[in-house]
């Protein structure tokens, strides 16, 4: 991409190196979970089989489609960070004051990060088809792509939705159109879609495919459960974000749905009423904060966690697995669901 765009000029260049700097860091979670599967299966057909381009380019895809979601996030949640540094639209806004052009900066900002965005999806397209130039499985692992991105894509709108509908909709109702978001949105985008890509890549029978999926989906909604809890509880030295973000954002996770389920109506009432306010003091974060533990929601949402944890193990039992890739795989479900950041 920098070769092809070395004669646009020097605001093209810089661009694209914008969309370079959105891959760096993170966890890299979905590319490990595909290559994993990827091991698992071959390796359960051939001890001796290695990675060839075409896992490593699908892999590639899925983090350069992950920084072009986080970029959306970002504009969507108004955030102002992104692992510790600025969010996309933010260091667009400070380039365009830096450099003393004319117009809003907070437009441009956002109207840059939207394109940087869209940008980063064509990349992973185009990784994407090169590695599966001429594969056997191309097929199935395209049509396992386009299932992740309509799913995440839909995900992410009944998210915001549910920001604004909540007040219409049965409270009985909150916890279970919490939970439907958490699947559409992170179980099966980060955890269940790249490890079917990548046992389609290595020839899954049914059965394989079935294992991975039963342990992909419970491991990828634990995921996104213990993404809603640093959401509220995390530590802004090690998320990148600030403590308590969820809550100025007003995200109506699980947390929130059993948190109202156990208060009285006055206490829902103050909880609705601090909820998505971006002005939260410290110590009005730290009431909620304390409410939602005291009413046992946390409780419960890490109790679910284990659960999933649990229903994830099951599903690999007997399955015909590599050993050695199985017990990654277990390594890599800690690593997405016991953590800090």
């Amino acid at each position: 991409m920098r070769t092809e765009t070395a004669g646009d000029g020097p605001d093209a260049a810089a661009f694209v190196e914008a969309a370079a700097r959105t891959l760096e860091g993170g966890k890299g979670l979905r590319a490990r979970f595909c290559r994993t599967a990827w091991a698992a299966v071959a390796r359960a057909a051939d001890p001796q089989a290695t990675e060839n381009d075409a896992v490593w380019d699908v892999c590639a895809s899925l983090e350069v489609f992950q920084a072009a979601a986080l970029v959306h996030d970002d504009l969507v949640d108004n955030s102002d960070t992104r692992r510790g540094r600025p969010s996309a639209h933010r260091a667009f806004e400070a380039e365009h004051v830096a450099a003393g052009w004319s117009g809003p900066a907070a437009g441009f900002g956002r109207s840059a990060a939207l394109l940087l965005g869209d940008l980063l999806v064509a990349w992973s397209d185009d990784l994407l088809e090169h590695g599966l130039a001429g594969h056997s499985a191309a097929a199935a692992v395209r049509a396992e792509y386009a299932r992740m991105r309509r799913d995440v894509t839909l995900g992410q709108y009944l998210d915001i939705a549910e920001e604004s509908a909540w007040s219409v909709n049965d409270d009985a109702e909150h916890a279970t159109r919490a939970l439907r978001i958490v699947s559409l949105k992170a179980a099966r985008y980060s955890v269940e879609q790249p490890l079917l890509m990548g046992g389609a890549l290595a020839g899954a029978d049914a059965a394989q495919r079935e294992a991975l999926r039963g342990f992909g989906h419970p491991i990828g909604m634990a995921f996104q459960l213990r993404d809603d809890v640093l959401g509220v509880f995390g530590d802004e030295r090690v998320t990148g974000k600030p403590s308590g973000d969820d809550l100025r954002e007003g995200k109506r996770t699980l947390l929130i749905a059993w948190t109202r389920e156990a208060l009285a109506a006055p206490g829902r009432r103050i909880v609705d009423e601090l909820l998505g306010d971006p002005a939260l003091t410290r110590d009005q974060i730290e009431s909620l904060q304390a409410t939602i533990v005291e009413s046992g929601a946390l409780a419960r949402v890490e109790e679910l966690i284990a659960r999933y944890g649990t229903e994830a193990e099951e599903a690999l039992r007997g399955a015909r697995l590599d050993a050695e890739a199985t017990t990654e795989l277990r390594a890599l479900a800690d690593a997405a669901t016991v953590r800090s950041a």
